[in-house]
């Protein structure tokens, strides 16, 4: 089992920046694909990114492509989402999640998640 910690999350202007982190603890986070996700008010949670094992493969919503990188330090057990160019329509909490068995775009498909973060981008 592990455990997720989201931290990161703020208010920021339009434009601007912020880089998530996720912190997992339990089992060793190298076993595990990760993903982010969010959820705005009245919205069902949706897909935002997620990242191999190795970190060598990505995949990314069409919404955040190009504006939005996902990293990770499997040294530091950490999962990080780099988000610029921060739109209102970005606004969300943010959740990060894991499984062990397949990079999927599926909230689904993650076993763990976080408590989440919140993010507000104001226009």
């Amino acid at each position: 089992q592990v455990q997720l910690v989201e931290s990161g999350g703020g208010l920021v202007q339009a434009g601007g920046s912020l880089r998530l982190s996720c912190a997992a603890s339990g089992r060793t986070s190298s076993n595990y694909r990760m993903g982010w996700f969010r959820q705005a008010p009245g919205k069902e949670r949706e897909f935002v990114a997620a990242i191999s094992r190795s970190g060598l493969n990505t995949d990314y919503a069409d919404s955040v492509k190009g504006r939005f990188t996902i990293s990770r330090d499997n040294n530091k057990n950490t999962v990080y989402l780099q988000m610029n160019s921060l739109k209102p329509e970005d606004t969300a909490v943010y959740y990060c999640a894991a499984n062990a068995r397949i990079m999927t775009t599926l909230s689904g498909g993650y076993d763990y998640w976080g408590q989440g973060t919140q993010v507000t981008v104001s226009s």
